[in-house]
């Protein structure tokens, strides 16, 4: 077509010109075609029922669904099929299911530990880079939900329980998915922070919640990463479905945030025709259960529907299109460069694991150990643990299991040890063969570990039931016992007095057995911190005893009401609130090595006005090389606040003997509003006078320096 007859091919136009001079050459029928996906209508909550009544998860779901994640081509128009692919945590089930192999990733929650954003970008470089050799248009990811309670079936998906880290972490995995001209989805929008319920529940919070915490993710990769659309959510808010709630899809993201995007509904979220796309939501998938050629032309014959709104939704989604040149690219699916990515998820992997416990510096084991045992269940000693049940699940290009890893590592280290694994039966029944190997060898690691899924919470708040009693049976057996976690969310750790050493990795991905090997023969240090608080016991948590606030109750409408009645204390801020000590807290991890921060300064000219600059000198006091996390948290003299809040942080390594300086910089007009809180008068966020306190250390409940700032 030349540009005279198809304008919109022009490259001297915007983006936004382009789709709106496309949008006015299409028919109406040709409008709605593009409104939806093409998968064909399938009741997913009668089968979602059948499943749960049968006891099957989300693997099980999408393996009776083909999830089609496209929307058709119109050829005469120029407009290509667009491919769509689920993330966050690698390429997922994308156009075409089943869907490609792709590199499989750490799980987000692991990332956050990382609490390095140049790491993020390395990860959203490998997502976006394979997204784009595999043809595909769209990335969904990343997930800023947080980890409201540490039992949520998502939180792998999801960075942490702190809006700021998650909000840092995000923005770096947006931008770099979209360097790729690669459309990044951020969701679920919002409050999706369960999955108990999740097409029924409505979520009863408070708009300075909303905004302080569960909001402020979202905020910042909008304002920050110019993320390019969003995915709202399953769940009712204020008791109106998240894809019709124009206060948060059109007031706060447009009119507030200035979001230039679109909005996709999650798959089988839409819940309506006219009242969805009046209220900001753009895009339906995977199909046209609402915004079929029936419903629209019947809304827009009775007016409920203006073609304006219906124009308005593609105007939107073709602009991000033209943006990032996905009308001119040809299909051309490419070949993924395994190892190449999978070194790179290896590095990343190797940073995010926390050391939770080392007594008498078991670790790291010396490469010459003699006979080394690993036991544990199947899931995690026989193979790689990819974790990430449900649509986010990713096929890898390849896997490397503990044994082959771990002899992998010691080879390479020219280490004469020689291993072996042992697989724990699931109803224990072979622990005494177990005691016996644990007992003849010079070294022991028992891995154990809880791999989540969409579609279910877990219960007991993450007990690893009949892996815990294996633990408690096998610790005390064998003086040098290591426990390796293999962990989707934070566990309950009943038998963690018996444990010398406690390693947490996470689930790892593609590359589990070299990494865990590299971590515990000391050819990296681990680095890692805890980005979301592991409590003692359920009693802890901030929903015992509390059932409006998790799982719900139905308060007389018929679906579960969560009431958000703890306000602003989720995570460390619930700990410090209630005066309870977590098992780990928010930002804790130890290191093979030793660190001492000193010399902190604060120099505030207009403290709560202009940028304020915390500086630090970090002295490595120990014999490895080593990397520290230097944190920074506000305390804000207003009822109702916390004591403390996240507002900077930086990773620095450190050789033996050495130290470093560090500067962060707390700039009260960042995206993340360091210093304010939301105001019900003015309606946006505001500086409160008073007396702030700055605390600065290597955790939340670990920040002896400390200065106070009178912000006038």
């Amino acid at each position: 077509m030349s540009d005279s007859a198809a304008p919109w091919t022009d490259p001297s136009l915007s983006p936004r010109e382009r789709a709106e001079k496309l949008v006015g050459a299409m028919t109406l029928e040709q409008k709605i075609a593009q409104l939806h996906g093409a998968m064909e209508t399938i009741d997913i909550y009668a089968l979602s029922a059948q499943l749960a009544e049968s006891g099957a998860d989300m693997d099980q779901l999408a393996a009776q669904v083909r999830v089609e994640r496209h929307v058709p081509a119109i050829d005469e128009l120029g407009i290509p099929r667009f491919r769509i692919t689920n993330g966050p945590v690698g390429v997922g089930m994308g156009d075409g299911t089943p869907s490609p192999p792709a590199t499989s990733l750490p799980m987000t929650i692991g990332l956050a530990a990382g609490f390095d954003p140049e790491l993020a970008r390395s990860y959203g470089d490998v997502i976006g880079s394979e997204t784009a050799t595999l043809g595909q248009h769209v990335l969904e990811g990343p997930g800023v939900c947080l980890h409201r309670t540490t039992i949520a079936g998502r939180n792998f998906e999801y960075f942490s329980e702190d809006p700021y880290l998650t909000g840092v972490m995000g923005v770096a995995v947006t931008e770099a998915i979209q360097a790729h001209d690669v459309i990044a989805m951020g969701k679920h929008y919002v409050v999706n922070d369960q999955e108990y319920e999740r097409f029924r529940v409505s979520v009863e919070v408070d708009e300075h919640v909303l905004r302080e915490l569960y909001l402020l993710p979202f905020e910042m990769v909008v304002k920050d990463a110019g993320i390019a659309a969003i995915m709202s959510a399953y769940n009712r808010i204020r008791g109106v479905y998240a894809t019709e709630y124009r206060h948060t899809l059109t007031d706060i993201l447009r009119t507030e945030w200035g979001f230039q995007g679109y909005v996709q509904s999650d798959f089988w979220s839409c819940r309506s025709a006219a009242p969805a796309l009046n209220a900001g939501m753009d895009h339906e998938m995977p199909d046209a259960k609402w915004l079929n050629e029936t419903n629209v032309k019947a809304a827009l014959q009775d007016t409920s529907l203006e073609v304006e709104t219906v124009n308005r939704a593609l105007v939107r989604r073709y602009t991000q299109m033209f943006r990032f040149g996905q009308f001119e690219r040809p299909y051309e699916p490419g070949e993924i460069d395994a190892q190449a990515h999978g070194a790179v998820a290896r590095r990343i992997g190797s940073q995010i694991a926390v050391l939770l416990k080392n007594d008498g510096d078991l670790l790291p084991l010396n490469p010459d150990a003699g006979v080394v045992a690993v036991i544990g269940q199947s899931a995690f000693v026989d193979q790689a643990c990819l974790g990430g049940g449900g649509s986010s699940k990713v096929i890898p290009l390849y896997t490397v299991p503990p044994l082959d890893g771990m002899r992998d590592v010691l080879r390479d280290l020219g280490s004469s040890a020689t291993v072996s694994t042992l697989t724990v039966a699931d109803d224990l029944s072979n622990l005494d063969e177990a005691r016996t190997a644990a007992r003849q060898a010079d070294v022991v690691v028992l891995m154990a570990g809880l791999v989540a899924t969409e579609g279910a919470d877990q219960s007991d708040a993450n007990m690893l039931n009949d892996q815990n009693r294996m633990l408690d049976d096998l610790l005390g057996v064998n003086p040098a016992t290591v426990v390796v976690l293999k962990d989707s969310n934070p566990v309950l750790m009943p038998w963690l007095d018996k444990a010398p050493a406690v390693l947490e990795t996470w689930n790892q991905g593609t590359e589990d057995g070299h990494v865990v090997a590299d971590l515990l023969f000391g050819v990296v240090n681990p680095s890692g911190k805890v980005p979301t608080s592991y409590p003692r016991s359920e009693d802890d948590t901030l929903y015992a005893g509390r059932p409006e606030r998790y799982p719900g109750t139905d308060e007389g409408d018929g679906y579960p009401v969560i009431r958000y009645s703890e306000g602003l204390q989720v995570g460390y801020r619930w700990f410090q609130a209630q005066g309870i000590d977590p098992l780990f807290g928010f930002g804790f991890g130890l290191s093979y090595t030793t660190f001492d921060i000193s010399g902190v300064s604060v120099d505030a000219p207009d403290a709560g006005h202009a940028p304020v600059t915390v500086t630090a000198t970090v002295a490595n006091t120990g014999a490895v090389p080593g990397a520290e996390v230097v944190q920074v948290y506000l305390g804000v003299p207003v009822q109702g606040q916390p004591p403390k809040r996240l507002v900077g942080f930086q990773k620095v390594l450190v050789e033996p003997g050495e130290s470093q300086q560090v500067t962060i910089t707390i700039d009260p007009a960042a995206t993340n509003h360091p210093f304010a809180v939301w105001d019900y008068c003015t309606r946006r966020f505001v500086v409160k006078p008073g007396e702030y306190t700055v605390y600065v250390g290597s955790s939340a409940d670990d920040t002896p320096h400390t200065a106070t700032l009178t912000v006038r």
